[in-house]
């Protein structure tokens, strides 16, 4: 009877040796010979699930976005039902930023890949419909965090969007090249989501008792 394969354990085998290659040498360094030794299978075996580099590279950002979705999810559950869109677009985007060992691993290959496609327009063009879907939630929240704004103090949510997705970038470049702490990065953060969305709610706190003087 002829051995079963477990194609998406390879497939995993193989992504995880991808990623591993790709953050310890950049994706420009990345090639089917490099990622099957660092698999330890053939180059024929990779081949027979990434055809192309480019197919190679688009499934290790694909890795990453998994990475990300997952650590969101986890952290936007452990806000609990109905949080306010500020919260959830800071819990959001803090756990997006590369803050650990873990993030910025997965950051390194997200600024590696694109690089890779700053002269691949058409590997590029895979990523404008996640583009356009990630734009599209930051703006909803956006316009749902102003409805208690006064009208001059709000903005254009599609354009705050587009913004808000900019200082997060920025703020990953900078944090992987260790230019900055992560303190000054998550106080950047603050300071922009303030500008779109308005100041965070208070933390409601029991009041302080006072204990009185002595008399006499």
């Amino acid at each position: 009877m002829p051995k079963r394969v477990d194609h998406a354990e390879r497939r995993k085998l193989i992504a995880d040796a991808l990623m591993r290659v790709a953050a310890e040498h950049g994706l420009e360094a990345v090639s089917l010979r490099h990622v099957a030794t660092e698999a330890g299978v053939s180059a024929g075996m990779v081949q027979h699930y990434f055809r192309t580099k480019d197919e190679m590279m688009t499934f290790a950002l694909a890795v990453v976005r998994e990475h990300g979705e997952a650590r969101v999810s986890r952290a936007v559950t452990a806000l609990g039902d109905h949080p306010a869109p500020r919260t959830l677009l800071r819990t959001m985007l803090v756990e997006l930023l590369p803050l650990d060992e873990a993030r910025r691993a997965d950051g390194r290959v997200a600024l590696a890949f694109l690089a890779y496609t700053a002269v691949r327009p058409a590997v590029a063009a895979a990523l404008h419909q996640e583009t356009a879907a990630l734009l599209a939630f930051l703006a909803g929240q956006i316009r749902a965090a102003q409805t208690t704004r006064p009208a001059d103090r709000r903005v254009d949510p599609d354009r705050a969007a587009v913004g808000l997705l900019a200082v997060l970038e920025g703020l990953g470049i900078y944090l992987l090249g260790g230019h900055y702490p992560a303190e000054t990065a998550l106080a950047a953060l603050d300071a922009h989501l303030d500008l779109v969305c308005g100041p965070a709610e208070p933390v409601d706190r029991p009041p302080v008792k006072r204990r009185r003087a002595p008399a006499g």
